[in-house]
Parts: structure tokens; sequence; C-alpha cells
């Protein structure tokens, strides 16, 4: 998928858990190029075989088998948009803090008049 459509999947999803602020777009399109080079990435290795492990030979001339590189690169670059999708709280974790901040910063601070009432004054 390119950028300019995961920028608009990722802002649709942020909206629908009430979780969109404009200055959520910088870090929006972070997340869109990131999505973007990761599905490039996954095509490539689906298109040179899709084989998890390869043969590489190393300086002595010896073969070992690896993970592929491009495998690595790919799970890497998932690890880091999911930071991503957590900070703009569409993971249940990222939500669950969000939503944590975003009650402690509402709850209402009580006037003298009714800290008084509580305590019977």
């Amino acid at each position: 998928m390119k950028k300019e459509a995961w920028k608009k999947r990722i802002k649709k999803a942020c909206i629908e858990a009430g979780t969109y602020r404009d200055y959520f777009d910088s870090v929006i399109t972070s997340l869109a190029e990131i999505l973007e080079t990761r599905d490039q990435v996954r095509k490539y290795y689906q298109e040179s075989g899709a084989q998890p492990i390869v043969m590489r030979t190393n300086k002595g001339g010896h073969k070992n088998m690896e993970k592929n590189p491009i495998l690595v690169i790919y799970e890497d670059m998932n690890k880091t948009a999911m930071a991503y999708w957590r900070e703009l709280g569409l993971t249940p974790k990222g939500l669950k803090a969000i939503d944590e901040k975003a009650m402690k910063a509402n709850q209402k601070k009580a006037s003298l008049g009714d800290a008084l009432r509580e305590i019977g004054i």
C-alpha cells in the first residue's frame, strides 16, 4: 500500500478510536512511510522466493544456514510500526494508556467548599 493510503487508513483508525489529534499528523506520516517501506520489503521477500532460511558462505568458505536478511528487515520494521501504533492508541495497551492519562487529566479538583463538606465542616 502507498504512503497516502496508509495515512488515510491510520487517521481513520485514530478517529474511530477517539485518539486523533491534529498534532499527530507528523507521527501518522512517519508511520505511513514505515508501512509503505515494510510493504515493499515484504513484496521483495515474496518475489525472491519467501525462504525464511538462506545459505550464506562466510569468509572461511564455510556454508551456514541463517535467517533471511530480508525477513529480518521486515520483522524490524513491523516492530517499529507496532511502537507507532501503540503511541497513537491503536493497540489495546496503547489505548488503555491514553484513556488512563485522559481520565487523570480530566479529574476535577475539589474546591475548598467541597473539601470542607467532605470532612463535615
